[in-house]
């Protein structure tokens, strides 16, 4: 087969390009590493890397993610010492930010937190502090302040459990396809923060040699949704469940915004602003437009409050069963809701199980169905892109639902918006539209002449009420 030259040549500039940023990574690790030295001679008396250095001067708010960094290096670098030479340790750095595969990063971070790395296994207990400290990161660094959830071991739980499923260990490979099926986004905060402290970490080290060592994250969005809180809090869905979604979803749901402009001069400007788009994405706004326990629990109330609103969402769905295990799944839906006999939908909508486990259940296009008023097909909201088996099935009284073939009282409802200000801003326009529309159509007033004639008065003869005032009204 001939490959034409425009290929050829696209071939050869993405690769260009890729050089050119492996140079540039490599060139801008080189003064931490330099630094890292320089205080773990002057400290520790040593001629390289020190973990001591290492976690007090490059990750001090984080010690168990310096710890399994700095042994991961080190058991690469085949270190006969405690200590990590200045030439293994700058490779070994400049491996970990030549990383542009999605899949490598994840494989890399879950080695990294095995407990044994030569058996290749990894237990829940090391998954579990792996995504605590992904979780951490993004916490610190939400972008209206350092964020805490009471939940957050419940949804840890849900996740470990479902790589897990109670068996004490599994391969590498198994965790890592898992997490690439499930959740593939969730390590990349991790690999994300390295990369930026790696890179610029010696600006701060400069300017503190002489004073306390602290950390700075100016600049670093994690790219965490924003749960805009109207009326009481509600917790179906937490901030650390969206932080889980959110890592899940495709990009359509959590779509950041453009992050700021970056001014630097110098030759350096092309390595910042490379690595502003690798760590700094202002995240979107995630809208509340439903809440069965603020609104009322009915297909009517849902209806009033989604429809009209075009833009991605995401439908709540908690329910308990008569033995006490409760679910939580979330309906997520990349275009705007609609009521018809026919499945609809793109190839981003998806379905996930929140709690007690976590899974991305299904992806696929025509798997959404909602209908509350078309006679003669199958009435509620349903989901699964089998129309004859749905996966999940809620009534048309919004009162109980069906998923994976077990029935459930439906408890509670919520929806949110996944998408930019103004889609929530027309919606509300619509409203406000539609009640004004409906006061002018109950205040028309119609004259005798015109009522002989009209619709209704017949509809009210054949309801046996012949008797009516002719007079207008």
């Amino acid at each position: 087969m001939v490959v034409p030259a425009n290929v050829t040549h696209l071939r050869f500039t993405i690769v260009g390009i890729q050089v050119r940023n492996l140079k540039k990574k490599k060139t801008c690790v080189k003064p931490t590493c330099k630094l890292l030295v320089q205080r773990s001679q002057k400290e520790d008396g040593v001629n390289g890397v020190t973990e001591n250095s290492f976690t007090k001067y490059l990750f001090p708010r984080y010690p168990e993610l310096a710890r399994q960094f700095y042994r991961y290096i080190h058991k690469l670098g085949k270190c006969k010492n405690k200590h990590i030479p200045l030439a293994t340790f700058r490779h070994q750095c400049e491996r970990i930010l030549a990383i542009l595969d999605d899949n490598a990063i994840i494989d890399t971070y879950v080695r990294m937190f095995c407990t044994d790395p030569e058996e290749a296994s990894v237990t829940p207990d090391d998954l579990r502090s792996l995504l605590y400290v992904s979780y951490k990161l993004s916490m610190d660094y939400y972008p209206e302040g350092p964020q805490t959830c009471m939940l957050i071991n419940k949804t840890l739980t849900a996740v470990v459990g479902g790589c897990f499923n109670k068996a004490d260990s599994h391969s590498v490979n198994f965790v890592v396809r898992w997490l690439e099926e499930h959740c593939h986004r969730l390590v990349f905060p991790v690999h994300r923060y390295c990369v930026h402290l790696l890179a610029t970490r010696h600006r701060e080290l400069e300017s503190q040699l002489e004073s306390s060592p602290g950390e700075s994250g100016t600049g670093i969005e994690l790219a965490t949704p924003v749960l805009d809180r109207v009326g009481p809090t509600v917790a179906l869905l937490p901030v650390s469940a969206a932080w889980l979604v959110a890592a899940t979803l495709p990009q359509v749901y959590t779509r950041p915004l453009k992050p700021p402009p970056v001014a630097h001069s110098g030759s350096n400007s092309a390595s910042a602003a490379w690595m502003s788009r690798l760590v700094c994405a202002l995240p979107s706004h995630w809208v509340p437009l439903y809440s069965s326990n603020e609104h009322g629990l009915g297909a009517n109330r849902f209806l009033h409050h989604t429809l009209a609103y075009r833009g991605p969402t995401l439908v709540v769905v908690a329910g308990s069963a008569e033995g006490g295990e409760s679910v939580t799944v979330v309906v997520a839906s990349s275009q705007e809701w609609r009521e018809t006999h026919q499945y609809w939908g793109g190839p981003d909508c998806a379905l996930l199980q929140l709690y007690p486990t976590y899974s991305l259940v299904e992806r696929a296009p025509r798997m959404l169905y909602l209908n509350t008023s078309i006679r003669g097909y199958p009435k509620g909201l349903r989901a699964g892109s089998d129309p004859r088996a749905p996966i999940l099935s809620i009534n048309e009284g919004f009162d109980a639902f069906t998923f994976k073939g077990v029935p459930y009282p439906l408890k509670a409802i919520e929806v949110w918006g996944c998408g930019d200000c103004a889609l929530r801003e027309s919606q509300l326009d619509v409203k406000k539209w539609q009640v004004k529309e409906a006061e002018r159509h109950r205040n028309v007033k119609i004259s005798a002449a015109d009522w002989i004639e009209h619709p209704d008065r017949y509809l009210l003869e054949m309801a046996g009420r012949p008797q009516y005032n002719t007079t207008a009204s």
